[in-house]
């Protein structure tokens, strides 16, 4: 289903209205409502009445153009991005497309340089007509509403802290990923799904890369498959988190919850020399 209307900084759906030597124009379904999408991104194999998916954005004279390329992050969404070039009024910022995208000088957060990373979010300016980054996060997050225990979310990665990774979720919510409960790689500028473990009184959300209760039963699995593999580990509950990490690839508190069900279930033996399988 084609669009209503041609939407700006979006993904649209619009159907082939006319072709030209230059590339062809697409419109929605309101009348005389086109923009043109431009020769190199069409195959050969267009014709009147197909519907394209395009993302939409203004050229250098603020005329509306569609590309099939998409940026880091379109109209609502946060994205990491490098400034290309600085002026008294403001940064342009790399967002993936032919056009950077305007940083007014009154959303920064500080003074920014050619080559420097800026966290921001992808707004439109109703006076101008235009798209612009704002990269003052505070104002643009918000308290969660209707989020529940283990609700999934999409975050963005946005800053490594001493207690693991900051993120956004959902483009309107801060969170947390604490370093003890990832045991993947990880790094500032991911996109990943995650499940909100806690939603604490400041409004802020504690995350978890696994359903809560999942990461039980995946670490149960680890360590009753590492121990049928090698007979016998010399690690215990006492062992340093470090060792268990690097031998089952999960935290302690993880590996101490299986060790007992385990031994509940009379699968292993433990002594002070460790666990072994029990015959």
């Amino acid at each position: 289903m084609i669009e209503e209307f041609i939407k700006l900084g979006e993904v649209n759906k619009l159907e082939v209205k006319k072709i030209v030597d230059f590339g062809v124009y697409l419109g929605s379904l309101e009348e005389n409502d086109t923009v043109l999408l431009p020769k190199k991104y069409l195959n050969n194999d267009v014709k009147i009445g197909d519907v394209l998916e395009v993302f939409v954005y203004a050229d250098s004279e603020d005329r509306y153009i569609a590309t099939t390329n998409r940026p880091f992050a379109t109209l609502g969404e946060f994205g990491i991005f490098e400034v290309i070039d600085t002026a008294k009024f403001g940064a342009f910022v790399d967002w993936g497309l032919e056009k950077n995208l305007f940083l007014p000088f009154s959303a920064q957060k500080g003074k920014l340089k050619k080559g420097d990373r800026v966290i921001g979010i992808v707004k439109y300016d109703e006076k101008t007509d235009r798209l612009f980054l704002d990269a003052k996060i505070g104002r643009n997050l918000q308290k969660p509403k209707n989020l529940n225990i283990n609700d999934e979310v999409e975050i963005l990665v946005i800053a490594k802290t001493p207690l693991g990774f900051k993120v956004i979720a959902d483009n309107r919510y801060e969170g947390m990923l604490f370093s003890n409960e990832i045991f993947e790689d990880i790094k500032t500028g991911d996109k990943k799904r995650a499940f909100v473990k806690n939603i604490r009184d400041d409004g802020k959300l504690d995350l978890s890369l696994n359903p809560i209760g999942k990461a039980k039963e995946e670490g149960l699995k680890k360590v009753l498959e590492k121990i049928k593999e090698k007979k016998e580990i010399p690690l215990t509950s006492k062992s340093s988190p470090e060792d268990i990490k690097k031998e089952f690839g999960i935290s302690k508190k993880a590996f101490k919850a299986a060790v007992n069900r385990l031994k509940e279930e009379n699968k292993i033996e433990i002594s002070d020399e460790g666990i072994k399988i029990k015959n």
